[in-house]
């Protein structure tokens, strides 16, 4: 059955992936989804005997119906190869009586390695099949880990280029000497002076901006994504959620058709929704836990039916989870309400003119899949400490406000359902958090360089090569904007002044 794709604000419908995928962003703002759900139609004891690259075949090809087997299969193979330190690409480790999927083994110890290892494969696919004879613009905004995955998948591939924004103030000092010092005559990396929210606010603005649309294809190019607005994006996600059930259950962990718990750090609301993905199509799964840090817009939201972004900003220890508009619910917000376009596209213009919208309480009762927990800055910090301690076990604080989340539910709930946390970055990317953490006597007074050789002690994992090459490489970018200059620089790069 072939699947095609639709905007979640009416604009436009009937397109193939490839199409969706090269577009990134329906022309009316609104995000792609499909018109309807595929469904795994192969057995769980079937998929349990799957290695990575197959299972993700076997997924991906339910979504991506207009790619050939010999395109997608070459995407895959293309994607998660050596560039993974590991043959399982994210392995599922059990501590205590919690089961951590490690998706931080790939280029940069990040899970958006996860799925941008294999957007540029796509993207540069769907442009063949299709016929594009612009160049591709990826234009994406970060709030740390995306922007670095996406370049280092981009970086050199022809016929693309990538210009990634950042919060100038806003990212981990490892986060932002990744980005700084990229390589690739492709890449452009620009901080900002606001936060990620004022950055993918106006990287939208500039998708919907017929005029520089206009100006940038005279110059030969045309904009796509890569944030997780992108569906090309979306899908990746969905196989390593699928992949850590059939680990459990080859294992002997769980029965086939035994539900489990997925527990998410959540910022944009992306790697979530995956999950929901994975349960929708078919993968047995109780208990969606989104995992907040103190920018608990998601928490209020599910707790309340309220989107209210009109709040403190706070910079946490997650960076990569200091959002407060978290762009991927627009696609679970159209899903609960039937597949109204005109309700969807009324509340986010709500959320854009006014900074909130409420949904109706038959819409809550439709959100039943998920259950929302917050982690102050204290609480994540405690749940490195408590996991280390009991467990020898290394977590960085994205997946700490998910573990301290679980701690939170569990003893709300007593809900035993074998549980799966989602492990977002490696240790390393945050070492100075993790370590005072763990003993800020012992460690806070060292510096960057001696802090990555005390986690090595600490965590007994050696330091992966995307930390070894940064200590040595040249900073390459340095241009610093105000947000109102984004898009200035933008027709710089691309020669559309």
């Amino acid at each position: 059955m072939e699947i095609l794709y639709k905007s979640t604000r009416g604009g436009e419908q009937g397109l193939k992936a490839s199409e969706a995928v090269l577009k990134g962003i329906a022309s009316d703002g609104g995000l792609f989804v499909p018109e309807t759900m595929p469904q795994l139609t192969e057995s769980l004891d079937e998929l349990a005997q799957m290695d990575y690259r197959e299972l993700a075949y076997t997924v991906m090809s339910k979504f991506l119906t207009d790619y050939s087997e010999e395109e997608l299969r070459h995407c895959i193979n293309s994607a998660y190869d050596s560039k993974f330190d590991t043959q399982k690409i994210a392995p599922l480790v059990k501590y205590g009586d919690v089961w951590y999927l490690e998706l931080f083994h790939g280029k940069t110890i990040a899970f958006k390695d996860m799925a941008l290892s294999i957007l540029p494969h796509l993207m540069t696919t769907a442009a063949k099949k299709n016929a594009l004879k612009e160049e591709i613009v990826i234009l994406t905004a970060t709030s740390g880990d995306t922007g670095k995955a996406a370049m280092a998948g981009f970086a050199d591939v022809p016929g693309t280029h990538i210009i990634v924004f950042y919060p100038k103030n806003g990212v981990s000092p490892v986060q932002e000497r990744q980005m700084v010092t990229q390589k690739g005559d492709n890449t452009h990396v620009v901080g900002i002076l606001g936060n990620f929210d004022d950055a993918q606010t106006a990287v939208k603005k500039m998708f919907g901006d017929a005029q520089l649309i206009r100006d940038i294809a005279g110059k030969g190019y045309v904009f796509s994504s890569a944030n997780s607005i992108n569906i090309g994006r979306l899908v990746p996600q969905v196989v390593y959620y699928v992949y850590s059930y059939m680990q459990l259950l080859k294992a002997g962990e769980i029965r086939s058709g035994e539900k489990i718990n997925i527990v998410v750090p959540t910022g944009n609301f992306g790697n979530i929704l995956a999950a929901y993905y994975a349960k929708l199509i078919g993968l047995p799964v109780n208990r969606l836990i989104c995992a907040s840090n103190m920018n608990k817009v998601l928490y209020d939201f599910f707790s309340t039916g309220v989107y209210d972004k009109r709040r403190e900003f706070y910079i946490t220890t997650s960076p990569s989870m200091d959002i407060l508009v978290s762009s991927n619910l627009e696609r679970l917000i159209f899903r609960i309400t039937d597949d109204d376009a005109g309700q969807t596209a009324e509340w986010m213009k709500e959320l854009s003119v006014g900074g909130k919208y409420e949904i109706s309480e038959e819409m809550r009762q439709r959100l039943s899949d998920f259950c929302p927990e917050f982690c102050t800055e204290e609480e994540s910090a405690a749940a490195i400490n408590e996991v280390y301690k009991s467990t020898g076990y290394v977590i960085d604080p994205h997946t700490s406000v998910g573990a301290g989340a679980y701690l939170k539910y569990r003893k709300e709930t007593g809900d035993g359902t074998r549980t799966v946390i989602a492990s977002t970055a490696s240790p390393y990317k945050f070492a100075r958090s993790v370590l005072h953490a763990i003993d800020p006597e012992a460690y806070d007074a060292h510096d960057d360089m001696q802090q990555f050789e005390d986690l090595r002690a600490v965590s007994g994992v050696d330091l992966p090569n995307a930390i070894q090459e940064l200590m040595t490489a040249e900073v390459l970018h340095d241009t610093v904007v105000e947000t109102e200059g984004m898009e200035a620089a933008v027709r710089k790069i691309l020669g559309a002044v």
